[in-house]
């Protein structure tokens, strides 16, 4: 017998081997942070060349900063990540909300670690405002000089992309709730946000060590 025919397809639909194709909406968020990549990247560019014009002028602004209040800023966002990704983990499983107590952290569904994530995510933009309230008080403002330019560029975009995952928070755990059975769709939409948040973590934690300790 030919060795060839024995490799035939197989004819009923039930024996036909399955393709596991990759979620587009995940894919296509995965090419969008690319490009986000390269935004921000452009606004390292800018903020380097300025410090390299004005090398003097940087060192003696960047005493201004309150180095302590930024790294506990800075460990709040990156709790946030955690508890983000026990959401989309919760997601996966398609537990949309908690199935015990409110203290029984294991138990918990993906709304109730969403929620913890906002509220990090939110103290974080609060406390970035106050630090930018006292560094205006210290006269370091977006036109006082290069160094406020290149300050208020980078971490102000960077402050805009935490605002709008934010919202996303939001509309994630809004369909969570107005959908009567938690699905796929849903859990997609949970690793969607959890990639953009981990993005914007991993942003800020080259923004922290290039603005406050690469002085």
């Amino acid at each position: 017998m030919d060795p060839v025919s024995t490799t035939a397809l197989p004819t009923s639909p039930s024996s036909a081997p399955m393709i596991r194709r990759p979620n587009t909406v995940a894919v296509g968020t995965i090419v969008w942070l690319g490009s986000e990549v390269m935004f921000f990247a452009g606004l390292f560019a800018i903020y380097f060349t300025l410090r390299s014009m004005s090398g003097d002028l940087f060192a003696t602004e960047a005493e201004k900063l309150n180095v302590l209040f930024a790294t506990i800023n800075t460990m709040i966002l990156l709790a946030s990540s955690f508890t983000c990704q026990a959401g989309a983990n919760a997601a996966e499983h398609h537990q949309a909300r908690r199935t015990g107590g409110p203290l029984q952290f294991s138990k918990w569904g993906m709304i109730e670690w969403f929620y913890l994530t906002y509220a990090m995510g939110s103290i974080f933009v609060i406390l970035q405002v106050f630090e930018y309230l006292e560094l205006v008080h210290h006269g370091v403002t977006l036109s006082s000089n290069s160094y406020g330019s290149a300050f208020y560029l980078t971490t102000g975009f960077h402050g805009l992309h935490v605002t709008g995952g934010l919202f996303a928070f939001l509309f994630v755990i809004g369909r969570a709730y107005a959908v009567k059975r938690f699905a796929r769709k849903e859990a997609t939409s949970a690793h969607v946000i959890s990639y953009y948040w981990h993005f914007v973590d991993v942003v800020w934690i080259g923004l922290y060590l290039v603005i406050y300790w690469l002085k």
